[in-house]
């Protein structure tokens, strides 16, 4: 058993150059890969690091650090960027390789319910292997929430399967026994595993980036069913969508102009809300408040963040989970509305 408990050092570290080096983070819904974005784009080492992520919402971006903003991209004054993959990825990979100031590092981050395979494909099996170097896969597990039921998704199976090093994080809201189950999970699946425990997604930088651990023959070799030609990322978009199907996940989202008010909301939450929901987000309008709240929940933890409303109030939620029934969230979200 390999067992790393991340140190308070932060040595520098030297990043190699042969081809951009390529970190891909994956992990199932709600188990912390957005906060250890965060985590990564605060860097403290002068990397000039570019994340890849399918939304800005999640990205807590300091507005001190903050240097511009347009449609795609956020540029930060430590020299970090932040893409969306809204055209695709290797579009967005382009966009990043095709910069005139100096990146030394590209992390990608996959959605929850992701199959990363495909995505590691992509860097092995299209032209951009002559442009980047895949350096790890980190897979995000929440020590707390994790379960046996969450191999019931092949998805997360394959998260745990692929990973070449395991962050057991949110490690302070687990008790040590819940902790030794989980990563007896973790090696039931992938014999050796490497794991690392943190906490709010801290870990020291050298630990996780430029660190050399993928092998690129084990894809190339274990994947027979996959074909390899320049286009061939195309191709995995729908493999991906039938993993989704085969997971029965689903996301379901929900808007409103009228508020919420807040006793019946809080009661959805704690005593009707199905408990096949893994995650939700989103901005909520409380009747009683002036200000908006943004609503986090994973698994059964949640929390609400008031600021000040930047637009009209409304209410914005998804609710992100396996076989939802999407016309009784509906009818309950209704019932708590003024």
């Amino acid at each position: 058993m390999t067992q790393l408990t991340a140190p308070n050092t932060n040595p520098s570290f030297d990043i190699p150059k042969q081809g951009m080096p390529v970190t891909i983070i994956t992990g199932f819904l709600g188990s912390g890969k957005t906060t250890l974005l965060n985590q990564i784009l605060k860097n403290k080492h002068d990397l000039k690091v570019a994340v890849l992520v399918n939304e800005f919402g999640d990205i807590n971006i300091d507005s001190q650090l903050l240097v511009s903003l347009d449609q795609d991209m956020v540029e930060l004054s430590n020299g970090c960027i932040c893409c969306t993959i809204n055209d695709g990825l290797v579009d967005a990979v382009y966009r990043v390789l095709e910069r005139e100031d100096r990146i030394d590092y590209l992390v990608i981050e996959t959605t929850g319910v992701a199959d990363p395979l495909p995505i590691i494909l992509t860097f092995l099996g299209t032209e951009l292997r002559d442009l980047t170097n895949l350096d790890s896969i980190i897979t995000v597990v929440d020590a707390e929430a994790f379960n046996p039921q969450h191999f019931d998704s092949e998805a997360a199976l394959k998260q745990i399967t692929y990973g070449d090093m395991i962050l057991l994080n949110k490690t302070d809201l687990a008790t040590t026994e819940k902790i030794r189950e989980v990563e007896g999970f973790i090696h039931d699946v992938k014999d050796g595993a490497r794991i690392i425990h943190s906490k709010y997604g801290e870990v020291p930088l050298p630990l996780i980036l430029g660190v050399g651990l993928t092998p690129k023959h084990e894809y190339i070799d274990d994947d027979h069913e996959h074909e390899h030609h320049e286009h061939h990322h195309h191709h995995h978009h729908g493999h991906h969508s039938h993993h989704l199907e085969n997971d029965g996940f689903i996301s379901i989202a929900f808007e409103s102009d009228r508020p919420f008010d807040v006793n019946k909301f809080e009661n959805f939450l704690t005593e009707e809300m199905p408990e096949n929901v893994f995650r939700a987000k989103g901005i909520l309008w409380f009747s009683d408040s002036e200000l908006r709240h943004v609503f986090q929940l994973s698994g059964p933890r949640y929390n609400l963040h008031a600021d000040e409303w930047r637009n009209t109030p409304k209410n914005q939620l998804v609710f992100i989970g396996r076989k939802l029934d999407s016309n009784q969230i509906y009818t309950q979200l209704h019932k708590c509305l003024l």
